[in-house]
C-alpha cells in the first residue's frame, strides 16, 4: 500500500469550499481505499489530506482522472500553499485489508 499525509492552507475564507471541491472529486478513484479530509484544529484556512492507494501508481494514474483534472483546476485558485508532505507505507487498520 501507498499512503500520503498532506497539509494544504487555503486563501482565507475558502477552506470550506476547498473542502466541498476536494470531496466532490474522489469519487470512483481506481486503487484508492481511503481518502479522508480534515480540518486542522488550530488553523481556520487549514486543512489535511490522508490518502491510502493500492499503490503508487494507482496514486500517480488518478492525477490524470477526468474528476481529478476538475477538482485540480477548481480548488487551485483557493489555494495559498501546501505545507508537511508526508509518504507512508499503510499496513492496515480499520477499514484496509
Amino acid at each position: 500500500m501507498y499512503g500520503l499525509i498532506g497539509k494544504i492552507t487555503a486563501a482565507t475564507g475558502q477552506r470550506e469550499a476547498l473542502i466541498a471541491i476536494l470531496i466532490d472529486g474522489v469519487g470512483g478513484m481506481p486503487g484508492c481505499l481511503s481518502y479522508v479530509v480534515a480540518r486542522d484544529a488550530a488553523d481556520d484556512d487549514a486543512l489535511w489530506v490522508t490518502e491510502v492507494w493500492e499503490s503508487r501508481e494507482s496514486h500517480q494514474a488518478s492525477l490524470s482522472l477526468p474528476s481529478v483534472q476538475d477538482a485540480i483546476a477548481r480548488g487551485r485558485p483557493l489555494i495559498v500553499g501546501f505545507g508537511e508532505r508526508f509518504e507512508t507505507e499503510p499496513v492496515g487498520g480499520h477499514g484496509l485489508n
